[in-house]
């Protein structure tokens, strides 16, 4: 029996991220590095995988990310390691573990990584997607947090983005949050009966979680629900007022800004306390959020460091690219190849792959048209390649110690020039 042949398709959630969708990638790549390093942000790289107690305790237990989300596998050593399901965790492990507390603060960080989560695929939402992350790690002030929000104004500017608005709250310090979560719990438990079971699992042990439940019918008890502010404590409440002004002051640099105070934004990870905010576009048929994050004073502390404060966000470029498209705010493209190698009979082409290599050599980008193919063939292929200029090269040229040199993307006459490396790349790219 013959073997059946197998058809392999990438795993449901993760994407192929093609050619011709690479241009847009590194447009927004490249401007959120410019964007973090306007702001003396460094980048940081930390592993694709780190130990599961790691999310556990930092992430915290009760969140969504650790109870159903998580790539969690033991290696063969019988080590419990995991995925990197999100970037701060990691970002402050490597703060501690590496002394960074003896550098001066705040420390400055920024990556571009990939994530994973086990999540419902959806637009702009996979399995394997990837952030542009910012932690500022040592500075307790409301000065940094609004520079963290403005990083993100920042960079939507440069990516040509409009109408998105930034969703604002405080959820308070930690002790002040077990009162607040209280009120909370004795407010949803009046209405027990009507919450989903999905909600009702999380009223004893996470009610904070309930104000950002996606099921309309907790949605619309959560807008009688107490509010954070309403809980703060002096010194979170002088913080909170104080970023307000902050951002308030804003408006001159960026005068499209605009903030809306939320009082059902908690975000769904337990290391968050006082700020906490997302990026949303303002217009119907837009994603949910393009990106968000907060302060998290706790989490060094948490994960076994001297109390450090800290503040951070992270964007997802999937729909960061998908908003971007909608708007249509940027038009990038490839740049054109210099030059496409045309050659024809066995001495023309070995000549033209020595040629092509002395050209880059000299800077120039050039390209190798199919050997064995006619001269019309191979036209066609460079016309189709995005290119400036064929360099022709046939037992004549060779002859003539010349080759032909035709531009493709402009009208013109074809020149000959010496085949000489220096020369021809001269001609097709000339220096500034």
């Amino acid at each position: 029996m013959a073997d059946q042949q197998q058809s392999f398709r990438a795993p449901r959630g993760v994407a192929d991220i093609l050619p011709d969708d690479q241009t847009l990638w590194r447009a927004v790549k490249s401007t959120a590095i410019l964007t973090a390093r306007q702001f003396g942000y460094r980048q940081i790289d930390t592993p694709v995988f780190e130990h599961t107690s790691l999310f556990r305790r930092g992430v915290g237990d009760e969140t969504d990310i650790v109870q159903k989300e998580m790539y969690s596998f033991d290696d063969l050593g019988g080590e419990s390691l995991t995925l990197r399901p999100e970037g701060t965790a990691p970002v402050c492990r490597s703060y501690i573990e590496h002394g960074m507390h003896n550098l001066p603060q705040p420390v400055r960080l920024y990556y571009i990584a990939p994530m994973f989560r086990y999540d419902r695929p959806q637009a702009g939402r996979y399995r394997q997607h990837h952030q542009f992350g910012c932690e500022a790690i040592g500075d307790p002030s409301p000065t940094i947090d609004a520079e963290i929000i403005e990083i993100g104004l920042h960079y939507i500017k440069n990516l040509g983005l409009s109408d998105v608005t930034v969703r604002i709250n405080s959820i308070g310090d930690s002790d002040t949050r077990h009162t607040y979560a209280d009120e909370l719990r004795n407010h949803y438990t009046r209405y027990a009966n009507d919450l989903p079971k999905v909600d009702r699992d999380r009223l004893d042990r996470a009610p904070l979680r309930l104000l950002d439940s996606k099921e309309p019918a907790t949605q619309k008890l959560s807008a009688e629900a107490p509010k954070s502010l309403d809980y703060l404590s002096s010194e979170a409440r002088v913080h909170w007022e104080s970023l307000l002004e902050i951002l308030d002051s804003l408006k001159t640099a960026y005068p499209k800004f605009s903030y809306r105070i939320d009082h059902t934004l908690v975000r769904g990870l337990d290391y968050y306390n006082r700020t906490v905010f997302e990026f949303e576009p303002s217009t119907e048929g837009s994603q949910t959020s393009l990106f968000g994050g907060g302060r998290y004073d706790p989490l060094i502390g948490i994960l076994g460091g001297n109390p450090t404060p800290g503040v951070g966000f992270g964007s997802g470029i999937e729909r960061i690219i998908l908003e971007i498209q909608r708007q249509e705010s940027l038009n990038v493209e490839d740049p054109p190849l210099n030059a496409v190698m045309v050659h024809v009979g066995e001495t023309a082409t070995k000549r033209a792959s020595s040629l092509a290599a002395e050209l880059r050599n000299h800077g120039v980008s050039v390209l190798l048209a199919p050997s064995g193919k006619s001269m019309r063939a191979q036209m066609r292929y460079a016309n189709r390649a995005n290119a400036n200029y064929a360099i022709i090269l046939g037992n004549r040229e060779i002859e003539q110690n010349a080759a032909a040199i035709k531009p493709l993307q402009f009208d013109g006459d074809q020149d000959m020039v010496t085949l000489d490396a220096h020369k021809i790349a001269n001609h097709i790219a000339p220096a500034d």
